[in-house]
Formats: structure tokens, sequence, C-alpha cells
């Protein structure tokens, strides 16, 4: 089976190692870079799969790469590796193209698996484009005006409830991953953010129960599927 090659960017030559040979032994084909000038080098020269990079580093910052490398090729996972966790940092990391953002220190076992969810989505086919309407069974979601129409009425939609609903349906029939929905919408995936999201996700199956053929279904361990 082919290795997935991953573009390593990390100005720690310990952790760069320590990652490198971490990520091999996981069957992975991990490709170092000292830094963010040579990882723009090596990924113009070279095809791969993921970018895992460093925030803070000498020639280019992590940041600043990402954009670059997204102008290159728009649709490439990136996962940032940071020090940095305030939420500041983190709103930048999303907007440079961060699919998930971790902070250090962190354990191996929790970076493999990111790395395995986000691959996972990557291959399967692109989710819906981001739209301003979207119908949902009986139902209208109009995006910009956060409101979701039946034909006994309109309910208008928090902020919260109307950006969550949008990534359900741009991933309708798939799997939503939680982090991915949290560091999207809450920044931070933790407990209570999540605990948050849960009660979003109660709100919305409520105001969807009038149409019986959409459900939002719980996938133990992953995250949510809206079907309709």
């Amino acid at each position: 089976m082919k290795r997935v090659r991953i573009l390593l960017a990390e100005d720690d030559p310990n952790l760069g190692m320590l990652l490198q040979n971490y990520l091999s032994l996981k069957e992975y084909e991990p490709v170092l870079a000292v830094d963010g000038a040579q990882a723009m080098k090596l990924f113009r020269k070279e095809k791969f799969a993921l970018c895992l990079l460093d925030v803070m580093m000498p020639e280019m910052d992590g940041f600043t790469l990402a954009r670059e490398i997204r102008a290159i090729e728009p649709n490439i996972p990136v996962i940032f590796l940071t020090a940095k966790n305030l939420k500041e940092d983190v709103i930048e990391g999303f907007r440079s193209g961060a699919d998930d953002y971790i902070t250090k220190p962190f354990s191996m076992e929790e970076l493999v698996y990111r790395i395995e969810a986000i691959l996972r989505r990557s291959v399967k086919r692109e989710p819906e484009a981001s739209q301003e309407q979207y119908t949902i069974g009986d139902f209208t979601f109009d995006v910009s005006r956060q409101t979701l129409t039946h034909k006994e009425g309109s309910q208008k939609l928090t902020t919260k409830e109307s950006e969550l609903l949008e990534l359900l349906c741009r991933h309708r029939n798939e799997v939503l991953e939680r982090n991915f929905a949290l560091k999207s919408i809450w920044i931070d995936d933790n407990y209570f953010n999540a605990r948050s999201m849960d009660v979003y996700i109660t709100k919305l199956r409520k105001y969807l129960k009038k149409d019986p053929a959409v459900e939002i279904l719980n996938i133990h361990g992953r995250g949510y599927k809206l079907l309709y």
C-alpha cells in the first residue's frame, strides 16, 4: 500500500525528528523541512497529501506558508502545530486555511487521529459548496437571513444555529466530524464548547422534526450526519 506523503515543517530539530520518526512508524511518509522557505520549495517540487506546519518558523511563518500553499493547491489539508493558543492566534490560523490547529504540547496519538480524520474527509467527494439557500426536505434554509422556513411558519435561527446547520448542509449525507465543527464555529474544541454544540444540535432537531424524513444522526465517536 502506498504511503501517504506529508509535508512536515518544524524548525525545532528534536521535535521535527521525533515527529518524522513517529509518523514513519505509523505508515506515513513525512518529508521534513526546517523552515518555511524550505517547506515552500519542497511543496513546489513534490506532491503531498497533507501539510503539517509549525507556526513560528524562520524565513517564513506557518500562516504565510499556508496561504502560499493554498494559492497553489486550494484543497490540500493543512494542520498547524503551535505553542500559540490565544483565541486571536487560533482565528488567524483558520483564516490562513487551517483544517485543524493543535497546540503544543500534544500527544502523538492525538495527532495521528486528527490526521486520519482529515484525510478521511479529503478523500471523499468534495462537500457541497457554500450557497445562500438550501432545501432540506420540506424546509428552506436561508443562510444570509438565518431563517428556516416550513409551510407552517418560519424559525429565526441564532448565528451559531445557522452556522452549524450550514456545515451540516454542506456535508449532507456525510459525517460532519465533531472536531472540525467545533474548530470551525467555536474555535476551541474544549469540553464546554462540545457540550454547547450538543445543545445546538438538539435545538436543530426540534426545528426539523416537522419533516420526519429529515434526520440529524449521532455517529458514535465521530460526529453528526444530516440525512434528507
